[in-house]
C-alpha cells in the first residue's frame, strides 16, 4: 500500500521560508514521480511542483518560479519543497502525490497524502 506522509507546514510571516517534506513508502521510490499540489478555500487544487523518478525533470508553477524548489533524496525516500519569499497568496493546504509514470501528467498522480497547512500572514 502506497503511503505519503507530509510534514513541515505551519504559520509564517510574508517573506519567510518553510520546507515541506513528503516521505513515500509502499512502492520503489526510484520508480515514483512525486508532486506537490495545493488547495486554498474556494480555489481549485493546483499543481505547484513535480519531479521525475530520477530528479532530472521538474516542473514549477509560474507563480512560484524562483521562490519554490522541489527536490528528492533517494536515501530517505523523501521529496522536499523548499518555499522561500512566501506570500499570503501561498496560503493553502499542501498535498504531496505520487505517480507510477516517469513524470506524468497531473491526472497520473493517484496516490495522495493527507495534506499539511501552510499559512502566510501579511
Amino acid at each position: 500500500q502506497v503511503q505519503l506522509v507530509e510534514s513541515g507546514g505551519g504559520f509564517v510571516q510574508a517573506g519567510g521560508s518553510l520546507r515541506l517534506s513528503c516521505v513515500v513508502s509502499g512502492r520503489p521510490f526510484s520508480n515514483t514521480a512525486v508532486g506537490w499540489f495545493r488547495q486554498a478555500p474556494g480555489i481549485d487544487r493546483e499543481s505547484v511542483a513535480r519531479i521525475s523518478w530520477d530528479g532530472d525533470t521538474t516542473f514549477h508553477h509560474h507563480s512560484v518560479n524562483g521562490r519554490f524548489t522541489i527536490s528528492r533524496d533517494s536515501a530517505k525516500n523523501t521529496v522536499y519543497l523548499q518555499m522561500n519569499s512566501l506570500k499570503p497568496e501561498d496560503t493553502a493546504v499542501y498535498y504531496c502525490a505520487a505517480s507510477e509514470s516517469y513524470f506524468g501528467q497531473v491526472r497520473d498522480y493517484k496516490y495522495w497524502g493527507q495534506g499539511t497547512q501552510v499559512t502566510v500572514s501579511s
